[in-house]
């Protein structure tokens, strides 16, 4: 693509989509689809638009010259000749000078857009200006491409037509009159955006046509992901409702609701909180036991399959798809950046650094090489700017820790009964929502913070930059994302600190849960769905309100525009990243904590399934389209699928060992049960406090909470009792439990990745059919030389034949031209 920035505003490829390639013979030949040039016969294929300069009458005049070093020549003489003729100028010598360069600057973009339009035409391709007054300031070059235009480049980009075998049948011109409607924008409204179809199958052949092989595979992986959770919800909702039908003989929620265990509980902070009764904790732990239960382990397991299941299916579908669209042999070029971009890039990066560079002209044609030197301090800026973002993000998670102790201390002094029967609910939704505020904010953050690093490392190509852009945006957000669930999952309650307070009996699991539930929900429901469709419409209401003309004129208004002029006022198309980074960060909230979370793959289907409609009509309708790209796969995002997959094994491994009950429960039923049941569960997972041992300034303040006067508190833990030889020590128990948890999270990885890489090798990457297909077509090509080769042989024989006595000339050793 020729590269013009300056002049060029922004690409507009029409909405009616202009004819396939193989659907035409010539330009006269076929019915004319769409907005045409001035003639109507020649098909406006792409508009340019650009903004309408009012040119002085010099202006107008230099814009004649062809050759911009005359021009500026010409301008340096003037100037010269008007300081030793004329008297100075009366102005201000600030403005006057502001006044040059804004000349120079208009005269430069109009050279610019010239000579691109030059190109253009160099090109072949045909063009035609559209300057009228219906849009104010706004220009449109329209672009026809001719046939043989299109099969030059067909030709350099090696498009190829599917090689097989063909008998002569009647054509039916009916059908093939009935082929070019369905590419039509309405023909994808109704069949694909509508939310009435949410049902139906994507008709990804149209979408790939439409809007071409990279936007289709996109929809065509949104299609698989969203097809793949449907098992996963099923399975994900059995289990759930497996433990809500085994909540009422779970025995440790049992005896932890069983009044008769007038257990008295240590505090759960310092100071602030005071004792409390085991028995208060009965909701917690029947709530505990939906997501804490054996079926969890099972589920996980599931899981780690089904994400193996789930990248080998895509392969198989991408690469049927690649057989389809004729991508089997396709190369993906490196396209280098534009020069005029790269060397603005290059002086920015070179003020920000203050860094002596010897700049090439902006319109020498000449590439500018950077060197690793040259590109240190721009990598250094990064990975520095990259730490401390991910240091702020943890910052925020032991802010929202204040927030948590802050806010308890405060209702536990309440002297609201309602507040100091609520705090543990009060407390864990209103963190979950705060983290989740914030989460949202930061995630706007980090998208232009991970541009800005991008564009300081001036890569050399646009494959280059989108992929440095796709890493640094998704290691920020993943951090941003999951920093408050990993501190639930792993740390909170495990050191000994003033700000890291103890869980719940029922464990950390629950609120674990409470924090992934709402973070998942409000990330899908606020960032994803309400910002996509709020903020075009804020946007909209906002051009209208801005507009003189009233409802009924505005309407009359559009009416009058055409195709491309109403594109014009549609948004900016903004790349298909944003759309794949949340359905990363959504994969891997499925995955990664969904042993503590099993209806996440549920909750995922359902915003999957208006996320799909959504985002067809957010394409369709309130964005322009944008230029067509091929792409053979999903690029670099296949490699996080795949490297997330493999992390949520290690993760789900640990949540069930560290951070649920499983593993103490079996050892207890197995080793330590007088009768091999669940019976005594909770009494030995608690040790015991003398309160005497409190250290200074940590006992409650109220210590007479309960109505008595309290000497012994339990609190959960394996530690030595206060009577023993070594007080508070770890006791045996923890060790045989911390064995048998490590062992566990050693078996069920390796386990687990064996069943996923045997999973990996049992399903093919290439379908059986498509396999077949790809063979038939090379012996079809190994036919098709033999008989050429059989033909020019007869040819060779026969001119021997005709003249025998003549002496023939031995060949020159050249490699023929179809080999």
């Amino acid at each position: 693509m020729i590269c013009q920035h300056v002049c060029i505003k922004y690409i507009i490829p029409l909405s009616l989509s202009s004819q396939p390639l193989n659907s035409l013979k010539s330009d006269e030949a076929g019915p004319k689809q769409g907005p045409t040039f001035q003639d109507g016969q020649r098909r406006v294929d792409y508009v340019l638009t650009y903004h309408i300069q009012k040119p002085q009458s010099f202006r107008r005049k230099t814009s004649h010259f062809g050759d911009y070093r005359i021009l500026r020549s010409l301008r340096r003489s003037l100037s010269m000749m008007r300081g030793r003729d004329t008297p100075p100028p009366k102005e201000d010598p600030e403005v006057a000078a502001h006044k040059h360069r804004l000349d120079y600057h208009e005269d430069d973009k109009r050279f610019r857009q010239t000579e691109f339009e030059d190109n253009l035409r160099e090109m072949g391709l045909e063009l035609e200006k559209d300057e009228g007054n219906k849009i104010p300031g706004i220009g449109f070059l329209k672009i026809h491409a001719p046939w043989n235009v299109l099969c030059r480049e067909a030709e350099f980009m090696k498009l190829k037509m599917p090689t097989k075998k063909v008998w002569p049948v009647k054509p039916n011109r009916a059908q093939n009159m009935l082929f070019y409607p369905l590419l039509s924008c309405q023909i994808l409204y109704d069949e694909w955006a509508s939310y009435s179809v949410f049902y139906k199958y994507q008709p990804i052949g149209l979408i790939r046509k439409y809007f071409g092989e990279k936007i289709g595979l996109y929809f065509a992986w949104l299609g698989v992901y969203t097809q793949m959770l449907i098992p996963a919800a099923i399975v994900g909702a059995i289990v759930f409702l497996y433990g809500c039908a085994t909540v009422d003989n779970d025995i440790p929620s049992m005896e932890i609701c069983d009044p008769r265990n007038n257990i008295t509980m240590c505090p759960l902070c310092d100071r602030a909180c005071s004792y409390w009764k085991l028995k208060t904790a009965c909701g917690t732990a029947r709530a505990s036991h939906l997501f804490d239960n054996p079926a969890t382990v099972f589920f996980s397991i599931f899981m780690a399959l089904w994400a193996a299941m789930f990248m080998e299916h895509w392969k198989r579908r991408q690469m049927r798809l690649n057989y389809i669209w004729d991508l089997t042999g396709f190369e993906e070029e490196e396209v280098s950046l534009c020069p005029y971009n790269t060397a603005c890039l290059l002086l920015y990066v070179c003020s920000y650094f203050s860094l002596d560079y010897v700049l090439i002209t902006l319109f020498q044609e000449k590439k500018v090489k950077l060197t690793c030197t040259d590109r240190a301090p721009a990598y250094m800026t990064g990975l520095f700017t990259m730490l401390i973002m991910v240091g702020v993000t943890f910052a925020v998670v032991f802010g929202v820790i204040l927030y948590r102790i802050s806010i308890k201390a405060a209702l536990h002094m309440s002297s609201n009964p309602t507040a100091r029967t609520n705090i543990r609910a009060t407390v864990k939704g209103t963190a979950a929502v705060i983290n989740l505020v914030i989460i949202i904010i930061m995630d706007e953050v980090y998208g232009a913070l991970a541009r800005w690093l991008t564009l300081l490392e001036v890569p050399k190509t646009d494959k280059s930059f989108e992929e440095r852009l796709i890493i640094k945006t998704f290691v920020l957000k993943f951090a941003n994302a999951f920093s408050p669930i990993v501190y639930l999952a792993f740390f909170r309650g495990r050191l000994n600190s003033l700000l890291l307070y103890l869980c719940a009996h029922a464990g950390c699991l629950m609120e674990l849960c409470i924090q992934l539930c709402i973070t998942m929900l409000g990330k899908q429901l606020i960032q994803n769905n309400l910002f996509e469709i709020g903020i075009p419409k804020i946007k909209k209401l906002i051009r209208r309100r801005k507009s003189d003309m009233d409802s009924q004129q505005q309407e009359d208004y559009n009416m009058t525009l055409q195709r491309h002029e109403k594109d014009h006022f549609l948004g900016p198309f903004v790349g298909l990243s944003p759309e794949y980074m949340e359905m990363i960060i959504q994969f891997g909230m499925v995955t990664l904590f969904v042993a503590s979370f099993p209806l996440a793959p549920l909750f995922a289907l359902l915003n999957n399934i208006i996320e799909i409609r959504l985002d067809a009509k957010k394409f369709v309708t309130e964005v322009r389209r944008p230029i067509a790209a091929r792409a053979k796969d999903i690029g670099i995002w296949y490699n996080l699928l795949r490297g997330l997959s493999k992390v949520a094994v290690i993760v789900n491994a640990f949540v069930i060992s560290f951070t649920s009950d499983f593993i103490p429960r079996l050892v207890y039923q197995y080793m330590y049960s007088p009768d091999g049941s669940m019976h005594g569960f909770v009494n030995h997972t608690l040790s015991y406090f003398n309160v005497s041992d409190f250290q200074p300034g940590t006992a409650p303040l109220q210590p007479m909470h309960l109505g008595y006067e309290v000497q012994i508190c339990r609190y959960k833990d394996y530690r030595e009792t206060p009577w023993s030889n070594t007080p508070y020590d770890l006791s045996k128990e923890f060790w045989a439990i911390l064995a048998c948890r490590l062992a566990f999270v050693v078996v069920f990885q390796n386990v687990v990745m064996l069943m996923s890489d045997f999973v990996d090798w049992l399903i093919p990457d290439i379908p059986k059919d498509i396999s077949l297909q790809i063979h038939k077509e090379k012996i079809l090509m190994v036919e098709l030389f033999m008989k050429e080769e059989e033909g020019k042989k007869l040819l060779r024989d026969s001119h021997s034949n005709q003249s025998p006595l003549q002496p023939r000339s031995r060949p020159a050793s050249h490699t023929p031209s179809n080999c």
